[in-house]
């Protein structure tokens, strides 16, 4: 693993889990001391880290942890709408007894909260593995970073943050769908459990971005030292 591979993914971990907060101020010189490495490979981790969605780079500035909007979130979860119920209706036909049982293995009961973000992640990863579509994975792919993301951010957010024992129900209904084969119910269920969650998510979005500091003057919060 490059040096930059390995930044890049520490930095996405921590942004994914909300231990560095949207709005957070990302400094160079900080970060190269903390892992040890030039600047070179850590602008390219960042570099990386803006075309995922999860850092926003100012001009002449510098670089800071994205500040989700409501429409990023709203693009999210369209995006979401036309892929998931897709995603649920191909695992009814294709998913194996393995692939079962992960998903299975998913929805067994946390009491921790960070279990059961990871959790909620894991099985909605799982679900896409479950359809048996290469191309459909591929085009997931790239948004499961923002969807844990997501879903670490409403954990944290008392208004957003969903039942937990309903979101478990929901995916245990889902779940004995696909077991059943039934494609028509499992989509059905994968929409509404997906809809359910888009108006309160919404408006959490509207709370972080009052509640961040604006991207520019984010990066003028601390001088360069001598």
């Amino acid at each position: 693993m490059t040096r930059g591979e390995r930044v890049y993914r520490a930095l996405r971990e921590r942004i994914v889990t909300a231990a560095l907060r949207p709005g957070e101020r990302l400094i160079e010189r900080d970060l190269a001391a903390e892992f040890d490495v030039s600047r070179i490979p850590l602008r390219e981790a960042l570099q990386r880290l803006a075309a995922d969605g999860l850092v926003t780079a100012v001009p002449g500035q510098g670089s800071i942890v994205t500040v989700p909007t409501p429409k990023d979130i709203a693009d999210l979860f369209d995006v979401r709408a036309g892929l998931e119920p897709l995603a649920a209706r191909l695992a009814a036909a294709n998913a194996g007894p393995e692939a079962l049982r992960r998903l299975r293995a998913a929805v067994e009961p946390r009491t921790d909260d960070e279990a059961l973000v990871d959790a909620n992640a894991e099985f909605h990863r799982e679900l896409v593995a479950a359809a048996g579509n290469p191309l459909l994975a591929q085009i997931m792919g790239p948004l499961e970073a923002r969807m844990r993301w997501l879903f670490h951010l409403t954990s944290f957010d008392r208004a957003a943050r969903r039942d937990p024992a309903r979101q478990r129900e929901e995916h245990l209904e889902l779940l004995e769908a696909l077991e059943a084969g039934d494609a028509d119910r499992a989509a059905a269920i994968a929409s509404a459990h997906l809809e359910d969650g888009r108006a309160p998510t919404l408006e959490a979005a509207r709370r972080w971005q009052l509640a961040a500091v604006d991207a520019v003057a984010a990066t003028r919060t601390r001088r360069r030292r001598a």
